[in-house]
């Protein structure tokens, strides 16, 4: 179970690396890519749908719709049914990002092309004819519900909730990392300290066990060996004595 939990750990350990990872360039993208008309990524421009004015037939609001760009040449020959993006010249709405279909095509009083284009849930023309130089591209394809997403990236919520929490319980579960690994790190200099100590007690036995069998061995070879005879003493030797001269004398008389 312990390696079925490690393997799991590191497992969900990646996925929030890479979930944080990917939000936080999820974000810079959409913050310096998205709804920036200047912007585009790849030859797309993403934007993210505000409105349901095409709901009836593409797209509903909140969507990510992609739009590949276009340039001036080619926004001069796009036909009826052709979904343009493009910045609207209306003084009620100027300078706003406007994604709709083409429903007619027509010439300006100076002779130039334009296009008169409508929101397919309601059926009516916007005010303005739009002119190929405000066209900012055609409406390839879009992915639902992913502006909410967006959108909630770049508020102070989403920031906390998608990007901080996730690299605050990266930094949390390494802390505790670190913690484990230092412990098992002084556990594992505490044990080789007293392996240490423990072959040197051994040493120290098999050193005393030696020294015991060496003594016992001397007593025993000391045990076999004859006691040693003690030195026979010599008979004392009688001292020479002299007669009297005067006893001498007398035996010669007699």
């Amino acid at each position: 179970m312990k390696k079925v939990w490690k393997v799991i750990s590191k497992i969900l350990v990646w996925l929030v690396v890479i979930a944080a990872v990917s939000m936080m360039i999820f974000t810079i993208i959409s913050v310096n890519t998205f709804d920036r008309k200047d912007r585009d990524l790849f030859g797309y421009k993403a934007f993210i749908v505000q409105s349901d004015s095409m709901a009836k037939t593409h797209f509903d609001a909140g969507d990510l719709i992609l739009v590949e760009e276009v340039s001036i040449k080619e926004a001069s020959k796009l036909k009826v049914g052709d979904i343009i993006t493009y910045e609207s010249q209306n003084t009620e709405n100027y300078g706003e990002i406007i994604t709709h279909m083409i429903g007619e095509v027509v010439h300006t009083e100076s002779g130039r092309v334009g296009y008169r284009t409508y929101g397919t849930t309601t059926g009516t023309y916007d005010s303005n004819v739009v002119t190929p130089e405000f066209v900012l591209g055609v409406y390839s394809f879009s992915i639902p519900k992913l502006g909410y997403f967006f959108d909630f990236l770049k508020t102070t919520p989403g920031y906390i909730v998608c990007i901080l929490v996730p690299f605050l319980l990266l930094i949390g579960y390494q802390g505790i990392n670190c913690v484990r690994i230092f412990r098992l790190y002084k556990k594992e200099q505490m044990d080789e300290l007293q392996a240490e100590k423990d072959a040197i007690a051994e040493e120290r036995r098999k050193s005393e066990e030696m020294m015991a069998e060496l003594l016992a061995l001397k007593a025993q070879l000391a045990g076999q060996m004859p006691p040693e005879a003690p030195p026979a003493d010599k008979p004392d030797e009688a001292p020479e004595t002299e007669a009297p001269a005067e006893n001498a004398e007398e035996e010669k008389e007699g």
